[in-house]
């Protein structure tokens, strides 16, 4: 049978880049002033990138600042397994639910179809 500790050691590794790519994002929309990123629906940024640039640099700044607090604690002995993962884990998921729904809504609903009125 398979330890469970292999997988705490990787999910702790993961951290590492998860925290380097969104504090990265949040580096570039900031002092590199580059919106390429910000709110991406299919890929492609909002008309509007600028206007939508703050709210997601601070989504990838406080994310990736609880992911880089995460692992000072944990190097530190501070936190036991449950309690970062449970931090950890939260923060993963409401980053994706945050930029998920922001990409949405700086893109806008689409334009609702016609229907073809009979006379």
């Amino acid at each position: 049978m398979v330890s469970i500790y292999p997988i705490k050691i990787l999910f702790f590794l993961a951290l590492f880049p998860v925290a380097f790519f969104w504090l990265r994002r949040a580096w570039r929309i900031l002092v590199r002033r580059d919106f390429s990123e910000v709110a991406l629906k299919k890929g492609e940024p909002p008309a509007d990138a600028e206007r939508w640039a703050p709210y997601e640099m601070t989504i990838n700044l406080v994310g990736g600042g609880v992911l880089v607090g995460v692992i000072v604690a944990v190097l530190m002995g501070w936190l036991e397994y449950q309690a970062w993962v449970a931090v950890a884990g939260t923060t993963l998921w409401m980053k994706i639910f945050l930029s998920f729904a922001l990409a949405r809504h700086a893109h806008g609903i689409g334009q609702p179809k016609s229907r073809a009125r009979r006379s």
